[in-house]
């Protein structure tokens, strides 16, 4: 045979071996329903956290994000710089009712899967685990019972929000906490499996920074320093994290002001970036309305007088859902 035959002939037997595997991971898929298989994770902060990396994030990540994962979502007020984004982000501009349609707690074909505020009534008797600040260790036992009730057996993701994150114990027991969730429910965790106790979907976990305070970041357990703790160890596990910290202290033009609150109120800036901005583009065009619930009121997220810090969390949170749904963020 002559070396370009035989050259013509390996390019088709390596061809046919690649198509090969192709048709057999497109087979998995389908026949394991919501399992994605998430690996190298990221953190959203307030570089993604912007309308131009929403729109630049291929459709059809967004289509298998909203169609395949199914939100566990618990917190309390500063939560809602999620919720109520995402909830009103689906009204901003023509195609967005489809492309980030959303239902709370209604589960609905072609929309994606949010269900608000609901792991906290999972806790034991006497805990408090309406957010993660309420009880350092108490989440853990809530998600477990919420996890493991049949009813949630299409679970394949859990978020969980502080409300301030000032003096907790990040490092002993919020990051040991999650891990130890991300053992037992994670991809290859003990309670995954087919037999009695477990379940069959595994669970991608999602870390979160605590919001930023007023003059008061800098410093032991302050929500700076606890953020380049939990930032550290997202990075060098692989993990997912919705960087609040970050979102909070950077205006539109990524500029870093220290000593902002979570409602763009800054000192050194001189007022409040996030209003200036808002004040200075058009509604419709520049930035969206929140709601309180797909196609309920409008409202901004709690503690925030105007909409820019929950528009940029919902982006941010598109981000991650794109990414865990196997976009490589390119």
């Amino acid at each position: 045979m002559k070396p370009i035959a035989k050259l013509i002939n390996l390019f088709f037997i390596i061809a046919l071996l690649f198509n090969g595997c192709e048709k057999d991971d497109n087979n998995n898929n389908n026949n394991q329903e919501n399992q994605i298989d998430v690996s190298g994770g990221c953190i959203a902060s307030y570089q993604v956290a912007k309308e131009t990396v929403l729109r630049s994030i291929p459709e059809e990540y967004i289509n298998l994000a909203r169609n395949t994962l199914r939100i566990a979502y618990q917190h309390t007020s500063h939560g809602t710089h999620v919720s109520r984004g995402l909830f009103g982000l689906q009204d901003y501009k023509p195609g967005d009712d489809v492309l980030f349609g959303i239902t709370n707690n209604e589960p609905t074909a072609n929309k994606l899967d949010f269900r608000d505020y609901a792991i906290g009534s999972y806790a034991e008797a006497g805990d408090d685990a309406s957010d993660l600040s309420r009880n350092e260790t108490a989440f853990i036992q809530a998600t477990r019972n919420y996890l493991d009730d049949p009813e949630n057996a299409g679970i394949n993701v859990v978020m969980w929000s502080w409300c301030s994150i000032s003096g907790h114990d990040v490092a002993g027991n919020y990051l040991p906490g999650m891990q130890t969730l991300i053992n037992e429910y994670g991809k290859g965790g003990t309670k995954i499996g087919s037999g009695p106790g477990q379940r069959q979907i595994p669970v991608t976990f999602i870390f979160m920074t605590g919001h930023a305070e007023t003059n008061s970041n800098v410093g032991e357990r302050c929500p700076k320093n606890q953020a380049d703790t939990i930032i550290g160890y997202c990075r060098a596990k692989g993990y997912f994290c919705l960087d609040y910290y970050g979102i909070d202290t950077h205006d539109m033009n990524d500029r870093y002001w220290e000593d902002a609150g979570d409602d763009g109120n800054s000192d050194d800036y001189g007022g409040n970036f996030y209003t200036d901005w808002q004040n200075s583009h058009q509604l419709g065009v520049h930035y969206y309305e929140n709601k309180v619930s797909p196609g309920g009121d409008v409202d901004y997220g709690e503690h925030n007088s105007q909409h820019i810090t929950a528009n940029r969390k919902a982006y941010a949170m598109w981000y991650i859902l794109a990414r865990i749904a196997g976009w490589d963020g390119k």
